[in-house]
């Protein structure tokens, strides 16, 4: 069964400095303690990632899996789609960079995720890790963007 999760927040950094933070895929590790490794398998014409393995720590489990991006005509949206992994039929989503009108620093970050396990886990299990999966997408990125930001306002 297919679970779905979307959720937005405000960043205090414009929606280029959050799209170079996403797609630097190989620095997740850094930002994100369940990312093990990252592998970039393929660039597209603009040398954005186009295909990407992952090897994840979670629960006491491991799990890999290879993403697609896709970055359609609007440079503010991301999205991928998983092509394979072990224990995982769907892991499928988007991150949205939409620019706050009054203020060019500021972003409202909006992130959608739909994943569908292999095997069925509990309730309580698959809602833990979906929680979890939330707050390392939402407020990793964010906090990782609002670090870059201020370093550049520095500079």
């Amino acid at each position: 069964m297919t679970q779905s999760a979307s959720h937005s927040i405000a960043v205090a950094a414009s929606p280029q400095v959050c799209l170079e933070v996403i797609t630097e895929v190989e620095r997740y590790p850094q930002w994100i303690c369940e990312i093990k490794e990252v592998k970039i398998l393929a660039r597209g014409d603009e040398g954005l990632p186009s295909r990407v393995f992952f090897r994840v720590g979670a629960m006491g489990r491991s799990v890999s899996y290879t993403l697609d991006y896709y970055y359609g005509s609007n440079p503010l949206r991301v999205a991928w789609r998983l092509m394979e992994g072990t224990l995982l039929r769907r892991l499928d989503g988007e991150y949205r960079f939409i620019p706050v009108p009054s203020d060019p620093s500021a972003t409202d970050l909006h992130f959608r995720l739909e994943v569908d396990m292999l095997t069925k886990m509990p309730g309580f299990v698959t809602r833990r890790a979906e929680q979890r999966i939330i707050n390392s997408a939402i407020d990793g990125v964010r906090n990782r963007a609002e670090q870059i930001a201020m370093l550049e306002a520095q500079i």
